[in-house]
């Protein structure tokens, strides 16, 4: 009998599409545009996380497009630090804001950016180190926190792959300037499409909002913001003044509404996960898997998969084996793997010394993830290590 393990089971409910139909049913007929709805959403979503503000859009890669280009008009043109294993939306969030990615290799340990390379890095040019919280793990610790406060370096968080996931039990997403979210079908929560820019910064607050309505400067709530750029450009029409090079990255009532039926339930669903993903390292063979994640704080929607040693008979064999039992499974661990090896970079920044980068290039030849999610039983986790196991 085949396992038949898809990658996600629909984690969209009947209650979450009850709660979209009773709300279009409203008399008068709804706004559909971003209008109250958004704002409850975005209430309940900093209230959960621990935030003062957030900005819902329509995608995580929204989210980190308008936080690189709130970087940029914030610090100017220079470096960003960001890892070589992530969402492509992340570099191309860089480079689209005019800044340089830099790239430094990940810990096999959290899968995030090495600590102490992310340090030996910085730099004149440096402007912000853009960490990902790569599937669930935290990839920070006090070292590279203090040390980025002493340089004065900011810190934004890709948290869309980690939601509920914590250092030292505080919520990941909570610790940087700002960070972004994504509620994609696949990740903890979803909201059909949609993303989250979150920060207790109230200037941040205020440019992340006109970014994502094309940069007019109606979309603040701050009236003095209103007032001093009506005052600077006596010519426009306040209502017509686009303050920054911003996109239509809002969202919909219909996206909100979904958010605040599925936030309830995302806390319980993500022990199942995190009990699940442990189960799963228990039963793996140790002397074919890398199994020494640090876990603590981890939030996984996805089972991490690493062979120890580059065997890529075995990692053929592990194919064939997953794919005879109808395993779902992806490759490269987040993002594809080894984003220095896609075409798009290497057009734009030209061929890079791979030699430089040896565990993302392991994790991209010989890392996979498979499905975690909360309707998983955990009699069938267990069946899939056994399959996993009897790969010889």
């Amino acid at each position: 009998m085949t396992l038949n393990l898809p990658l996600m089971e629909n984690n969209i409910t009947r209650e979450d599409l009850n709660a979209v139909i009773d709300f279009l049913k409203q008399e008068p007929a709804p706004i559909l545009t971003n209008s109250k709805k958004c704002q409850e959403f975005e209430k309940a979503w900093s209230e959960w996380l621990g935030c003062k503000y957030s900005v819902f859009v329509n995608s995580g890669s929204a989210a980190n497009s308008i936080s690189m280009h709130i970087i940029k008009e914030l610090y100017g043109e220079g470096e960003v630090i960001v890892p070589p294993l992530t969402w492509v939306s992340d570099i191309l969030a860089v480079m689209r804001a005019g800044l340089t990615p830099k790239f430094v290799d990940v810990n096999k340990h959290h899968l995030a950016m090495d600590e102490d390379q992310i340090l030996n890095a910085i730099n004149s040019k440096t402007k912000a180190v853009f960490l990902t919280h790569v599937l669930g793990f935290n990839g920070l610790s006090d070292k590279l926190l203090n040390e980025l406060q002493k340089r004065n370096i900011p810190l934004v968080e890709d948290v869309c792959e980690s939601h509920g996931a914590t250092f030292k039990n505080k919520k990941l997403g909570s610790f940087g300037c700002m960070s972004n979210f994504s509620f994609y079908f696949a990740h903890h929560m979803s909201t059909i499409e949609g993303g989250m820019v979150c920060t207790d910064d109230e200037k941040i607050y205020q440019m992340a909002r006109m970014f994502r309505s094309h940069g007019m400067i109606r979309e603040a709530t701050d009236e003095n913001i209103k007032t001093q750029w009506s005052a600077e450009h006596t010519d426009l029409r306040p209502e017509f003044i686009f303050a920054y090079p911003g996109y239509n990255f809002r969202s919909t009532e219909i996206n909100a509404v979904m958010g605040l039926s599925q936030l309830p339930n995302l806390d319980a669903n993500n022990k199942k996960r995190t009990d699940n993903f442990n189960i799963f390292l228990e039963g793996l063979d140790r002397k074919k898997y890398f199994t020494d994640f640090i876990t603590e704080g981890s939030c996984n929607y996805a089972f991490t998969l690493l062979l120890n040693d580059p065997d890529k008979g075995l990692c053929e064999r592990l194919i064939t084996k997953m794919s005879e039992n109808k395993v779902e499974f992806r490759r490269g661990m987040s993002g594809g793997g080894n984003q220095l090896r896609q075409p798009y970079l290497m057009r734009a920044l030209g061929k890079q010394d791979l030699s430089k980068f040896p565990v993302v290039d392991h994790i991209h030849y010989f890392g996979f993830y498979i499905g975690n999610f909360p309707t998983l039983k955990p009699e069938r986790v267990i069946e899939l290590c056994k399959v996993l196991n009897s790969v010889k």
